[in-house]
């Protein structure tokens, strides 16, 4: 039942980076139609993820008293919401009112998501189970990268907000019918303290760190390393189909490289090599005639770990505090996300170089490897047994 549940979460999921991809989609067209620099548009792309600084801890307390499919349901419905509000815009103002009402859809949805999971998985395989979870993203946008550009090129920029926001509405009709929750989480209702302690607070800061400079770092070369290889010849669409190659590969990468930590461990080592392939994969995309080389590197390598980052989250929390605890990681989520984007529109305004947004990227997936290194240390110091091999 459970490998059930996790499909449809899968495919109802695939609307949070559908309707993401939007904004840097219709980027170019943004600028010309608003004025905007590209510091104005990496702040209307970082706009999605704003309401996750204040909402997230308060959406992990509404955990207690609502169910998750509730919270789910709302958070697709918000979403559809939004990206309608971003299509009808007449400035960059009111696409970013709109970019931000979806910007709370896609919190309440994606900490549900990863609850729901690690609800399901408790203890069972959940390297795998968030490792296919956190693929839909990617295969939301890499549906964006390139269905979003030809419906920019045949119908304008506002159709690909209203396509994305009918998918989230469908999704979110689909688990409301469709999804149940698991019969009882084990040790939900275990006696102990209901509050993080300061172990589970050291952990789950730890977690976060990583999942937040991965993901922003991703969302740089999502988001600047078109501009990169038009800067090198290649036309917007063939520059967008070459990226949108490490978004597709990284759907199956991801679920092997799960099932390899599942069942071999060695964390660190899988954290490091990937890592290391992330960041060559993104210097050779600076290189002429390259990109193709470089997007699939990182989609084979560079990104495989995501799953296994994001299994981090379950690993650090007990079942009781686990909603909260959610929330403290979507909330250091969150800021990485909505600060990365405008620092790294920034960085191009300022040098002009087009490669320089993918410095800083280089930067953040250096930094993940340590934060995923002190991450097993604070268990290994705790007593807490490592799974299945050493890590």
């Amino acid at each position: 039942m459970r490998w059930r549940i996790l499909a449809l979460l899968f495919l109802a999921r695939i609307g949070l980076g559908f309707q993401f991809q939007t904004l840097a989609s219709v980027g170019d067209d943004l600028v010309v139609a608003f004025g905007l620099d590209y510091a104005g548009l990496g702040l209307l792309i970082g706009l999605f993820m704003a309401p996750g600084l204040v909402l997230t801890l308060p959406a992990g307390y509404l955990g207690r008293r609502v169910s998750d499919r509730e919270m789910v349901v709302f958070g697709l419905g918000t979403l559809a919401l939004g990206g309608v509000i971003s299509s009808l815009a007449t400035s960059g103002v009111s696409v970013g009112i709109g970019r931000a009402i979806a910007g709370v859809g896609f919190l309440f949805a994606n900490l549900y998501f990863t609850k729901m999971v690690a609800d399901w998985f408790d203890g069972r395989e959940i390297a795998t189970a968030m490792s296919v979870l956190v693929m839909s993203w990617p295969f939301g946008i890499a549906m964006g990268q390139i269905g979003h550009a030809w419906l920019v090129d045949a119908f304008g920029w506002h159709l690909p907000f209203r396509i994305a926001s009918a998918y989230c509405l469908l999704a979110g009709f689909a688990v409301l019918v469709l999804y149940r929750a698991p019969d009882k989480p084990r040790d939900t209702n275990a006696s102990g303290n209901t509050r993080l302690t300061g172990q589970e607070w050291r952990l789950i800061l730890c977690a976060a760190g990583a999942w937040g400079l991965f993901n922003s770092a991703y969302i740089i070369y999502l988001s600047f390393g078109p501009i990169v290889l038009q800067s090198l010849g290649l036309t917007a669409i063939a520059a967008a189909g070459v990226i949108s190659i490490a978004s597709w590969i990284m759907i199956g990468s991801g679920a092997v490289c799960g099932q390899i930590v599942d069942r071999f461990g060695r964390r660190n080592l899988v954290m490091t090599i990937c890592m290391a392939g992330a960041v060559l994969a993104l210097w050779l995309l600076s290189l002429p005639g390259a990109g193709l080389a470089a997007s699939l590197l990182l989609g084979l390598v560079g990104m495989a770990p995501a799953g296994v980052i994001m299994a981090l989250s379950g690993l650090a929390l007990r079942p009781q505090v686990r909603a909260l605890g959610m929330g403290v990681f979507f909330t250091v989520y969150f800021a990485c996300m909505m600060a990365t984007p405008p620092a790294a529109g920034a960085l191009l305004d300022a040098t002009g170089d087009a490669f320089a947004p993918i410095w800083l990227a280089i930067a953040m997936f250096a930094c993940v490897v340590p934060l995923v290194f002190a991450f097993q240390a604070i268990r290994n110091g705790a007593g807490v047994a490592p799974q299945k091999a050493p890590l």
